[in-house]
C-alpha cells in the first residue's frame, strides 16, 4: 500500500514538472500564442497521460497552477494573473478528470482539455488583457470593451481551436506511441 501511495505521488511530481517546464518554454517562446487569444499551450498535450494513471490528475491540476504562478513575473499579470492561476489549473483538472473518466475511449477523452479550457479560460481571458493594458484582443481589431458575450464566444472558438490542435495533434500521436509501448491505464 505505501509503495502504491510512494508510486503515486511520484508520479503526480513528474507530470507536475513536466507541465510546468513545458507551459513556462510555450511562453518564453511562444508568448502570446501560449496564453493569449489562441493558446497553443504545448503543455495541454501532456494532459493525455490521464489516460494512464490517475496521478496525472493532481500532476497536471498542479503543474498548471505551478506555471501560471511562475507566468505572472513573466508576463506581469500581477494580481489579475490570479484569475489564470485559479481558473486555468481548474480547467486543467477539469479536463484531467474527464480523460481519466473516459479513457477506455481515448478520442472521446481527449476531448475533456478541448471543452474544459474553451469554456472557462475565455471567462476571464478579456479581464487579463485588460488588466495588462490591451484595448483590442491581439492579433484582432475586436475591442475589450465590447460586449462581454462576443468576446466569450470568440475566446471559446479560438481557445478551443488551440486547444484541439494541441490535444488532438500532438496530444493523440503520444497517445498512440504510449499504447504501442505497451502502458495500459493503471488504477
Amino acid at each position: 500500500m505505501g509503495m502504491a501511495r510512494s508510486r503515486f505521488v511520484a508520479q503526480s511530481g513528474m507530470i507536475a514538472a513536466g507541465y510546468g517546464a513545458a507551459t513556462l518554454i510555450a511562453i518564453l517562446f511562444l508568448q502570446g500564442l501560449a496564453w493569449g487569444p489562441i493558446q497553443f499551450r504545448i503543455s495541454e498535450a501532456l494532459t493525455v497521460l490521464a489516460l494512464f494513471t490517475p496521478a496525472a490528475i493532481p500532476g497536471l491540476t498542479i503543474g498548471c497552477a505551478l506555471a501560471n504562478c511562475f507566468s505572472l513575473a513573466i508576463t506581469g499579470t500581477g494580481a489579475l494573473g490570479l484569475l489564470d492561476v485559479v481558473f486555468g489549473s481548474l480547467a486543467t483538472c477539469i479536463g484531467s478528470l474527464w480523460c481519466w473518466k473516459f479513457r477506455s475511449r481515448p478520442l472521446l477523452a481527449l476531448l475533456g482539455p478541448v471543452l474544459a479550457n474553451a469554456l472557462i479560460v475565455p471567462a476571464y481571458l478579456p479581464i487579463l488583457l485588460q488588466g495588462l493594458g490591451f484595448e483590442t484582443i491581439p492579433l484582432t481589431d475586436l475591442s475589450l470593451s465590447g460586449a462581454y458575450l462576443p468576446l466569450y464566444l470568440f475566446g471559446v472558438a479560438t481557445t478551443g481551436f488551440g486547444q484541439f490542435v494541441v490535444v488532438y495533434g500532438i496530444g493523440f500521436p503520444i497517445t498512440k506511441l504510449m499504447q504501442k509501448a505497451g502502458h495500459r491505464s493503471r488504477v
